[in-house]
């Protein structure tokens, strides 16, 4: 079959990401002899006439939409990207009458509303590499499922995951624009944070790639398409039995020293010897998962660290010279005036690191937020969450705390609230051909150094 594959994902914030999904798919099927085509509807430069004119193009017999996001869950300044996919939906109605079929962690987070709003025929929710073979399989004799929701149990485990098929233009596209080349390690998250998808999209057990496969990426991306940062699309790089180590080994065993950055818990696992390994094979920067700034809080959502040790995970990074950022909510489960407060005062302690805050939590079905919202009145039985809604501690002014973080952080440098108030200025340095996270250049640098970005 002839299939086109479309990336909708339009959000650029804090950096624009490669569809690796859509890409891992692409392999999927190419395996089974389809001819597949990738459009990325961000690349085109958003072009509604771009999506029709590929269309006219392929000429598929099959069409299936990558939806990455349902919005940009930040309070402050709402961006909702559903009513694009319903858009590009219409167009390709326009010009074909084949079977439009939705994937991605945007549309699996809530298949049935977002399948609803969108108007395509079918959704896989999931993993979508095997279930979408099938599907593809059956629609080449003509046969489709009566169900229109697919959902796909996450099975999927070492070279069974397929390594992406880098689409070369679109890569590119990304890589001149400053941006990261992803991989991905392992799918699974074996944490109980109240607000995640995670254990719901990819199951609670941890499936690791093969680490010879995720090297091999790694130099592929470097040797064949001139990436200059590799970023490790995990939803946590380390785990807590230290299975990421065996990555790490096969960049020691093969020399390589590719510049990489990855999210990153704090764990008593996590100590100086292997920071200094990964700092050894390129990691310049590490994204902290601190989540909440006081211990109560970080109670609230069901983290499983103190705030101690995340001030202790950001020091032992630091120490082997490697930049940190932490991301961090107000209006946790269990938040008060008083640990408002306190985390304030936390958040100013951390030295040498940006910091991110958020206000309130996006709510997402079948999670343990959803349930805890509906406990305490913040949402309604039944009630559809695709409609952006946040949690903020009843026993928090919502008025209050916003101007209360707006006060505390005003004139900080190196934490920056509303979370996107640098997005301007980081866009305008991917431009100047800076490569990177960039947000290291909000701590101050040392006499003599320089950022971990780079320009040229």
């Amino acid at each position: 079959m002839k299939i086109l594959l479309i990336s909708s994902n339009i959000a650029e914030t804090p950096y624009a990401v490669y569809p690796l999904g859509m890409s891992m798919v692409a392999a999927a099927l190419r395996q089974d002899g389809h001819e597949v085509t990738l459009f990325d509807f961000f690349q085109k430069g958003q072009s509604f006439e771009a999506v029709r004119e590929g269309v006219r193009r392929v000429k598929p017999d099959l069409i299936g939409i990558s939806i990455r996001n349902v919005d940009n869950v930040n309070l402050l300044n709402e961006q909702r990207y559903i009513e694009t996919v319903k858009e590009i939906v219409r167009v390709l109605r326009e010009e074909t009458p084949v079977k439009i079929v939705l994937g991605g962690s945007g549309f699996s987070v809530m298949p049935g509303p977002v399948l609803e709003a969108v108007g395509a025929d079918y959704g896989v929710a999931g993993e979508g590499e095997k279930l979408f073979r099938e599907f593809v399989a059956e629609a080449a004799q003509g046969r489709y499922p009566q169900e229109r929701i697919l959902y796909a149990k996450p099975r999927l485990v070492g070279d069974e995951i397929p390594p992406a098929d880098y689409d070369a233009e679109m890569l590119n596209f990304y890589l001149q624009s400053g941006h990261m080349a992803s991989v991905q390690t392992k799918r699974g998250c074996e944490h109980g944070c109240v607000y995640c998808t995670y254990p719901n999209l990819e199951g609670r057990v941890i499936r690791e790639r093969e680490p010879v496969a995720v090297v091999s990426d790694m130099e592929r991306l470097v040797k064949e398409y001139g990436a200059k940062y590799i970023f490790f699309t995990d939803s946590v790089f380390n785990d807590n039995r230290g299975r990421y180590r065996a990555v790490v080994e096969e960049m020691e065993r093969r020399k390589v020293n590719v510049p990489w950055t990855a999210f990153f818990k704090p764990c008593a696992e996590l100590d100086a010897d292997i920071i200094a390994r990964m700092r050894d094979t390129g990691l310049k920067a590490a994204e902290i998962g601190s989540d909440a700034p006081s211990d109560a809080t970080l109670r609230g959502i069901g983290k499983d660290f103190t705030f101690r040790e995340v001030d202790q995970c950001n020091s032992l990074f630091l120490e082997q010279g490697v930049a940190t950022a932490h991301y961090f909510m107000f209006g946790c489960p269990g938040e008060t005036p008083e640990t408002v407060l306190e985390g304030i005062a936390n958040l100013k302690g951390l030295q040498r690191t940006s910091i991110f805050v958020f206000m309130g939590i996006r709510i997402l079905p079948d999670t343990g937020l959803a349930k805890i919202a509906l406990r305490d009145g913040l949402i309604q039985p039944g009630q559809s969450l695709l409609e952006p809604a946040y949690y903020i501690s009843p026993r928090v002014d919502r008025v209050w705390l916003e101007a209360t973080l707006k006060e505390a952080f005003a004139k900080t440098r190196h934490i920056v609230f509303p979370p996107d108030a640098i997005e301007a200025k980081l866009h305008f340095l991917f431009k100047l051909g800076y490569t990177g996270s960039l947000w290291d250049l909000l701590v101050k640098p040392k006499v003599g150094t320089k950022p971990q970005g780079s320009a040229g």
